[in-house]
């Protein structure tokens, strides 16, 4: 009988303490964040697919889990009690999805830019080179989510999320239709959904 797979948070235990450390206060206030752009992106998504953007509504959603395994990270070096910390996080409005991304995007850009680094390198000085390194690790991954964000908010901005200047393929995420074209169709053909449901082709296996 095959074993069903069960997420598992499992804190880290190290040596040294880090009570009292500024990384202990860089791991709570980097927990708090990326534990608040989880819950944006699954707003963000909400507001995608209701604007017939399917593909970015499930770009938000990937982003939000992996937002959640960085925050398990960093809470899972912490040790404990009430720890007190002096932050600022984004307190702004959900716009439309166009508006979404380039927030998101700015975001993931202070974090991988400034944020990250700062905390690795503090990190290092005070001894815990396991925290500085996925302080480093986890930089990386925000670097390429901003990537990714600003194409999509390209993508909108010059009216390219379902129509290119070359033959592409086309796949309807629901039920998997191909079409050959620079357009993808209004309605699928084959499960009748709208046009919000097809993205193109990417063969990644």
């Amino acid at each position: 009988m095959k074993k069903e797979y069960v997420e598992k948070f499992v804190p880290y235990r190290q040596g040294k303490s880090l009570k009292g450390t500024e990384t202990e206060k860089n791991l709570l206030k980097s927990f708090a964040g990326e534990s608040q752009a989880r819950q944006r992106y699954q707003m963000f998504a909400d507001i995608a697919r209701e604007e017939g953007y399917e593909q970015i509504a499930a770009i938000f959603e990937e982003t939000a889990h992996n937002e959640k395994t960085h925050a398990e990270t960093f809470f899972s070096f912490l040790e404990g009690d009430m720890v007190e910390i002096q932050a600022c996080y984004p307190a702004g409005r959900i716009g439309n999805t166009l508006e979404n991304l380039l927030q998101a995007a700015e975001g993931e850009h202070e974090e991988f830019a400034e944020l990250y680094p700062e905390f690795a390198e503090v990190a290092a000085k005070e001894g815990f080179p396991r925290i500085a390194n996925a302080f480093k690790l986890i930089a990386k991954v925000e670097e390429k989510h901003e990537e990714r964000f600003r194409k999509l908010a390209k993508n909108i901005e010059d009216n390219k999320v379902f129509a290119k200047d070359e033959q592409v393929v086309w796949i309807c995420r629901e039920c998997g239709h191909i079409h050959i074209g620079p357009k993808a169709p209004a309605v699928c053909p084959t499960c009748l959904r709208p046009q919000s449901y097809f993205e193109i082709k990417a063969e990644n296996y």
